[in-house]
């Protein structure tokens, strides 16, 4: 006979999203459990995850308040400057600044950040890293390797069927595993989107100059080319191609794709030399339809997968398990059902808009910028010269970027729930 083991909330997905919203959620005394099909100590190795992350300033108070942030800081570099150039070929952000150029400075915002800077550029695996220590010190239950096979909700509670035929029962649970969610097909939750016909090729390069916290953004016409800053001068290449030249490149010789990489990189940071081995990711553009139905929510990328052209996906999925936690924990103090439609609805209210807003946002930035027409290169020169030029406009952007407007939940404050 199966025994069906209870908790406060089954979560299925144990990664970024998952174990942040996990490590925020058990601190306001829910009990919760975490499932994941791949091994959790897995999800540490340097070949697991090959990204690194732009944490936006105010999505690091929430690391910090839920116990991670300690043990990233010695791994994030900070992010002073952005340097944003509109051309055909790289290297333009060590000329004078043009009218197809922005700048972004962190000190223009001080006086309202405390001196933070734009953002912190983190490797995934660090994060990963810092979040397992968090959940062992925490004592979390992690079920790893662990499938969800089905997800049957009735009055009053949801139960988690595993692959090995094991039952957990929660009046909620969460699906944060990704743009595969299994959770969200069970739901009967569809998703809109398409895809880019483009990959993020994605590479570790040490450098032979000092990036000085700057990070570089060049929007070429077959897409954006990211060098962001990391510690030890470092630098994570986030190289958008076509899709079929992207896998040419993954497949190229290392003499090969240094030399095609040079090209891009520009001389203005020295010579380069690639740590690592390369990945490959597609793009695409996901939304679910719902945040929520009957006893089950949805944070991260099983809500909403976005192009990184501003580094803002884990900034999203972190915003949204910061909101639910806290309309959780409010819920369960004042004694409210906390997979109640009542409840639920708070969170997906709190977060809808700003979701499908900055959804829509990137995907037309993408749209705008990954082309050559020379109507569409004049118009989007003339907007980025006006930014330029306009100081409280530059800076609400920057204020957006970092996480720091709208309505923001208590952790986003550095405040606990």
């Amino acid at each position: 006979m199966t025994v069906t083991e209870r908790y406060d909330i089954v979560i299925a997905g144990a990664g970024l999203a998952g174990a942040s919203f996990g490590l925020a959620a058990a601190q306001g005394g829910l009990k919760v459990v975490m499932i994941d099909p791949q091994p959790f100590d897995a999800q540490l190795a340097p070949s697991f995850d090959g990204r690194s992350t732009a944490i936006a300033f105010a999505t690091f108070r929430m690391l910090d308040a839920i116990g991670v942030g300690a043990s990233m800081r010695p791994h994030a570099c900070r992010m002073d400057r952005i340097l944003v150039t509109d051309g055909r070929r790289p290297g333009a952000a060590s000329r004078a600044p043009s009218s197809a150029f922005l700048r972004f400075d962190a000190d223009e915002i001080a006086d309202r950040t405390d001196g933070e800077p734009l953002g912190y550029m983190v490797e995934n695996r660090r994060i990963r890293a810092a979040l397992a220590e968090a959940v062992a010190r925490t004592g979390l239950e992690v079920r790893a390797p662990a499938t969800v096979a089905a997800v049957e909700t009735e009055a009053g509670v949801a139960t988690v069927i595993l692959g090995d035929g094991s039952r957990l029962r929660a009046p909620l649970v969460v699906g944060a595993e990704g743009r595969g969610s299994r959770v969200r097909a069970s739901a009967g939750i569809n998703t809109l989107g398409w895809g880019y016909d483009q990959s993020g090729v994605v590479a570790t390069v040490a450098m032979a100059r000092d990036h000085g916290n700057v990070a570089h953004e060049y929007f070429l016409p077959d897409g954006p080319f990211a060098i962001l800053p990391l510690t030890d001068q470092r630098a994570s290449l986030v190289w958008t191609e076509s899709t079929r030249r992207a896998e040419a490149l993954k497949a190229a010789s290392d003499e090969a794709f240094h030399a095609h990489l040079m090209r891009r990189f520009g001389d203005f940071l020295g010579e380069v030399t690639v740590q690592g081995p390369r990945f490959v990711y597609p793009l695409s553009l996901s939304l679910a339809e719902r945040l929520t139905t009957h006893r089950i929510a949805l944070i991260g990328d099983a809500a909403h997968g976005v192009h990184p052209v501003a580094g803002q996906g884990l900034n999203l999925g972190l915003k949204d398990a910061a909101a639910l936690a806290e309309v959780l924990i409010q819920a369960a103090r004042n004694g409210e059902d906390i997979g109640s439609e009542t409840v639920l609805d708070r969170y997906a209210r709190w977060r809808r808009f700003d979701n499908i807003a900055l959804a829509a946002g990137f995907d037309a930035f993408v749209r705008v910028f990954s082309n050559d027409l020379p109507p569409v290169r004049l118009a989007r020169d003339l907007g980025m010269a006006a930014v330029n030029r306009i100081a409280p406009l530059r800076r609400a952007f920057m204020h957006e970027a970092g996480g720091a407007t709208g309505d923001l939940p208590r952790l986003l404050k550095g405040e606990p729930v």
